[in-house]
């Protein structure tokens, strides 16, 4: 298998000399092509600021990230803005379209950015709304959708340019229990029909038991990891209750 995300013993300190913290704790792991790896923790662990240095929206104190073979802690100006637009697609909690953009022009956005064709852009985007089952809603604007729409039509913006890898930071902490169970499903097909590498961060037992692996964080370092192999979604998730409650018994970190 190709190696997508290699995180190799990574630190990360926050604060000035006289009070410093260490959010991230030597941390490595390795994520192959077509994973679907959950990243879980409670507040403070860490999981966040992890997925932060990954996308190089912050920086790493020590240590090296490689995604696709290049290590991207390097990266700067134009090197870092070209891996940024080509390597990674992102999903936000909070959604984070354009308000005054529809649907389906917050999809295009980042195909305009790459210089893509119009006819090349409408097709692209026709397949996966029909895929995610978007369609109907590609023409209207964030306020005239449900929040699981929005989540959606965020999922197809984050795969239209096939990055190499998404990165999605507690993707249903804004959603409903069924507006969550349609996401959850859009990642299983994105990950299984579509071969879609994705890393989640989420503190939600339910979301990361559609995973295929979890890898738990408590104090900036790893604590566990569990893969899913052949159990069924309800034996991983009850899987991962366990290995919350050796965390610490923080059962209300992970429901």
């Amino acid at each position: 298998m190709k190696e997508i995300l290699k995180v190799k013993n990574v630190i990360k300190y926050y604060g000035s000399k006289s009070n410093l913290t260490k959010a991230v704790d030597d941390i490595s792991f390795d994520v192959e092509e077509g994973e679907f790896v959950a990243i879980m923790g409670a507040s403070g662990s860490g999981k966040t600021t992890l997925l932060n240095l990954i996308s190089t929206i912050d920086k790493v104190t020590a240590g090296e990230i490689f995604v696709d073979g290049e290590e991207i802690t390097k990266l700067k100006g134009n090197d870092l803005n070209k891996f940024r637009r080509d390597k990674l697609g992102f999903i936000f909690q909070d959604f984070n379209l354009l308000d005054t953009l529809t649907g389906r022009e917050n999809i295009s956005l980042s195909l305009s950015i790459q210089n893509v064709s119009y006819s090349e852009q409408k097709r692209r985007i026709e397949d996966i709304a029909s895929k995610l089952g978007i369609t109907k809603i590609l023409d209207k604007y964030p306020y005239q959708m449900s929040g699981g729409e929005k989540q959606r039509v965020a999922c197809a913006r984050a795969i239209i340019t096939n990055p190499s890898i998404i990165l999605a930071d507690e993707p249903t902490g804004a959603l409903d229990s069924k507006s969550s169970k349609q996401l959850l499903s859009s990642f299983e097909y994105l990950n299984k029909d579509l071969n879609s590498t994705i890393l989640m961060v989420t503190h939600d037992a339910f979301t990361a038991s559609f995973s295929s692996r979890v890898i738990f964080i408590k104090d900036g370092k790893i604590f566990n990891e569990i893969r899913k192999g052949e159990a069924s979604r309800k034996e991983f998730f009850d899987s991962i209750i366990d290995v919350v409650t050796l965390l610490g018994g923080e059962i209300n970190d992970a429901l």
